[in-house]
């Protein structure tokens, strides 16, 4: 392994934590929460810096429907970093607030909460298309040794993907995404540990939904090829 790609694996690592933390707003607190928004555009930034091919590539090539369906999700991904900014600085009341941003809570409220809860959405996905490299990773490295190991990894990934449905119906999470409700509703008597644990198996479905959805989809595209030279 490089140290360019010992930095890319710690960086994505360090985002996926971050991104966990900052779900659970309240029960980390609010300022520690603004702190680790500024780490998390930090990192969004280093990401792109060390993928920075990937985006001059962006106008080369030919478009099939997964990579069309990866620079959407990375569109996305942008939008919301952009949205979370822009609404947290508008909210911000402590690593922010020298900047002189007066009015605008109640717009910037909403802009957050659908900025960080498609955001949530939209990264998982986005590491779900690139689960492969991961697996080939953890295979290079002797991870998954055997064919049983193998099965034993894919029915873990369903299990977790099944509960996930479960935790994000638990933790209303559509209702964020589609803006039924303006605030979000936390227990502080719940411990972080369990909340994480649920964001965690919601990750997992949508990181799931991601591979499995392009894995399917590079096999239609290959099999539409091969009709098509025939």
């Amino acid at each position: 392994m490089t140290r360019k790609q010992a930095v890319r694996i710690c960086t994505d690592g360090a985002m996926t934590v971050l991104l966990l933390l900052l779900m659970a707003y309240s029960l980390v607190g609010a300022q520690a929460h603004e702190w680790l928004g500024i780490g998390m555009f930090v990192l969004v930034v280093l990401h792109h810096v060390l993928n920075r091919k990937w985006t001059e590539s962006v106008m080369q090539g030919r478009y099939r429907a997964v990579r069309v369906l990866q620079t959407v999700l990375v569109c996305c991904v942008l939008i919301s970093m952009l949205g979370s900014m822009v609404s947290g600085s508008i909210l911000s009341r402590y690593a922010l607030s020298f900047l002189p941003i007066s009015g605008g809570k109640s717009f910037g409220r909403v802009l957050h909460m659908l900025s960080a809860y498609w955001g949530f959405v939209c990264m998982s996905l986005h590491l779900g298309f690139h689960w492969d490299i991961i697996l080939s990773m953890a295979h290079r490295a002797g991870l998954v040794k055997s064919a049983a190991r193998g099965r034993l990894l894919r029915y873990l990934g369903l299990l977790i993907a099944a509960y996930g449905i479960y935790a994000f119906a638990k933790r209303e999470i559509g209702n964020y995404l589609l803006l039924q409700t303006q605030f979000v509703f936390f227990d502080f008597e719940e411990p972080l540990g369990l909340f994480l644990l649920d964001y965690v198996a919601a990750m997992g479905l949508f990181v799931w939904i991601g591979h499995y959805g392009a894995k399917g989809l590079r096999r239609i595209v290959r099999r539409r090829d091969g009709k098509t030279s025939d």
